[in-house]
């Protein structure tokens, strides 16, 4: 098999080779069996197609005691039967043997799917001698918790595991980087032609979209948590998200994928909002997180035209500029892309939408709490501090500045901070010189940085004594909805606006780039107020 790098070579044709959809498969983690049941019922009422039992998870498990409870008929879901030992990162530490008399007898019971390492699944196929039912599969895996390697080496971790007689093949590995999920794809598209039956995914927050655009590929199964705080791998999404956000029984071969390309990015809404926005216009496609270290190799490795549009973040907003065939010309000026359409020919085109996105928002909350004049921007004359020298520092600074404001940039580092000062027109200052900075009264405030931002929500860029100086503070920080800087800012009597505003309003630019359609903007508004 070819060892192509980029995913353009291995997204199937439509109508390729037929195939049943992807399974929803739910671990059941519980310590004790009855626990365990219930989980499992709570799987079929969420929509699942099987449940995992994970009998090493058990407490003071007894095969024969506790399977036949397990197993009984009639059964709320279809089984796989787990017992994964702790040298391929489960928790049995005793003898094989016990081991592959527990997994047979799941069989004789009627499990539909059984699990059986690659490391011993000849062991345990000699063990069987014969005796497998004809209404089980054996699914035969193997964990690399290190690294994903090669396309070659996987290609060869797969005949192996076919060697064996497995009736479904599972690798999951891990990646160290996002691109590394591309050799994942490629390996369940040689599967699906060679009609062999595959579970394929990769593991942590790198790896995250092997779970979600499976179906895409053609993988046989993925795993949902039944809960947050109830997965078996790291980075394993809920079912329910896979179901409700990601509309995962809709992807297929021909699905167009969109995304936010971020570093974080678990703490976006935007798949969320998009994913509905997309649902409520008919549109084939999924909207999912990337997270991305490197944003020109993640372009190049993921290059066909199916992945067709990204929205970019923190901290790849400059770096989207070099990596565009075309920047619309506004967003050139800032100097900042946060939105990428891939075009029919392969082109990338960047747009910037946070300029217009922020400053209607801050000049919609001036207007909505102060006197203003009818005709002109609230901005205009006003001094303007932007703090932060990025992607979002200089499409607000460039939009401040197109308004008339006057506008004054604060980074932590000075020489950023001089930068972008020098491309506006204005001064620079430190973070700890604008602490003291007071020239005028009724200024405006706009953080762009990530400070105070989720997990860290004690952390502000001001104190409360310096944002006395401020009559309207803007934080582009969005999760949580109410940040320390604009709670301060409230209680000295500042007009306060939510980076919320801002979110929804470039989002809707997005989604018109996305899809070429109007945004549905009451619908979209909706979505984010109620799911945040």
């Amino acid at each position: 098999m070819a060892a192509a790098m980029s995913v353009s070579a291995v997204v199937p044709p439509a109508a390729a080779v037929a195939r049943a959809r992807t399974l929803i498969c739910v671990p059941a983690t519980a310590r004790a069996p009855r626990d365990m049941a219930a989980e499992v019922a709570a799987a079929a009422a969420l929509g699942a197609d099987l449940a995992e039992l994970r009998l090493d998870r058990l407490a003071g498990f007894a095969p024969r005691r506790d399977l036949p409870a397990l197993l009984a008929k009639p059964r709320t879901l279809p089984t796989l039967v787990t017992y994964r030992p702790k040298w391929e990162g489960g928790e049995y530490e005793g003898d094989d043997e016990p081991r592959f008399e527990a997994l047979q007898l799941a069989m004789e019971l009627g499990a539909e799917y059984v699990d059986i390492e690659l490391k011993v699944a000849d062991k345990f196929i000699k063990f069987m001698s014969g005796k497998k039912p004809e209404n089980c599969k054996l699914i035969v895996s193997s964990h690399n918790y290190d690294n994903t390697p090669s396309a070659e080496e996987l290609a060869s971790l797969l005949a192996q595991i076919q060697a064996t007689g497995a009736d479904i093949v599972k690798i999951a590995t891990t990646a160290t980087e996002i691109v590394d999920v591309s050799r994942m794809f490629q390996i369940l598209v040689h599967c699906q032609e060679k009609q062999v039956p595959i579970i394929g995914l990769v593991m942590n927050d790198r790896g995250f979209i092997s779970r979600v655009l499976c179906p895409k590929f053609g993988g046989y199964l993925t795993f949902g948590s039944l809960e947050k705080g109830k997965e078996s791998a790291a980075a394993q999404p809920t079912a329910a998200d896979l179901i409700n956000v990601y509309n995962i029984r809709q992807i297929g071969p021909d699905t167009k994928v969109f995304g936010i390309i971020g570093n974080p990015v678990g703490h976006s809404k935007s798949p969320i909002l998009h994913n509905e926005a997309f649902r409520s216009v008919g549109l084939h496609a999924v909207y999912v997180p990337f997270l991305v270290d490197d944003l020109a190799k993640f372009l190049s490795t993921y290059s066909s035209p199916d992945f067709a549009g990204f929205s970019c973040t923190i901290p790849h907003k400059e770096a989207a500029v070099r990596c565009c065939d075309e920047v619309d010309p506004i967003a050139r000026d800032i100097g900042a892309v946060n939105t990428i359409i891939r075009k029919p020919d392969g082109k990338l085109v960047g747009y910037n939408t946070d300029y217009v996105g922020a400053i209607s928002a801050i000049e919609d909350g001036i207007r909505a709490t102060q006197p203003t004049h009818s005709t002109t921007s609230p901005l205009a004359g006003r001094l303007f501090v932007v703090i932060g020298a990025g992607g979002a520092g200089k499409a607000l600074a460039y939009g401040a500045k197109e308004k008339g404001a006057r506008v004054v940039i604060a980074n932590r580092t000075f020489a950023r901070a001089q930068e972008l000062g020098n491309l506006i027109g204005g001064p620079a200052l430190t973070l700890a010189e604008l602490e003291n900075y007071h020239p005028e009264e009724g200024m405006i405030l706009a953080n762009t940085t990530a400070i105070g931002m989720h997990p860290n929500v004690n952390e502000t860029p001001l104190s409360k004594q310096a944002l006395k100086s401020y009559a309207v503070v803007f934080d582009a920080v969005y999760t949580p909805k109410e940040t320390r800087l604009l709670r301060e800012a409230a209680e000295c009597g500042a007009t306060v606006v939510s980076g919320l505003e801002m979110f929804i309003r470039q989002a809707m630019g997005q989604f018109e780039h996305f899809t070429g359609m109007p945004a549905p903007d009451s619908l979209m508004r909706d979505i984010v107020l109620r799911k945040t």
